[in-house]
């Protein structure tokens, strides 16, 4: 079975003003770090919603110092379950994003071109 599956990273970034450009640092420097051995991830901003469901930006912004959500997403190919495949994309990102916390947030099957 092959899965698609997405990650959750809280990127930390630092000296920045606005959330527009803490997200552009966290999207650089995260893209830097898998760069060459997972250069197939692909990296978007996160989704973040208030517990009253209000849309939130992606990052958060005090003292210059931000936290970014970042949504990271890898096929991976050949496994068992869904939960091995969850756990395979959270160390492989986690082997290079080091001191980044990191939560699977869905895993999908990917349909089969020969059914």
């Amino acid at each position: 079975m092959d899965c698609r599956v997405v990650v959750e990273a809280a990127v930390p970034v630092y000296d920045v003003e606005t959330p527009e450009e803490a997200v552009r640092i966290a999207v650089s420097k995260t893209g830097a770090s898998l760069n060459p051995d997972l250069n197939y991830v692909e990296i978007e901003a996160g989704t973040r919603t208030s517990p009253s469901g209000e849309a939130l930006p992606a990052a958060f912004v005090a003292a210059d110092e931000a936290l970014v959500a970042l949504e990271l997403q890898m096929d991976v190919f050949n496994v068992d379950r869904e939960t091995h495949a969850g756990r395979i994309a959270r160390t492989e990102i986690g082997e290079r994003l080091t001191d980044v916390a990191l939560t699977v947030l869905s895993v999908e099957p990917i349909p089969s071109e020969d059914t």
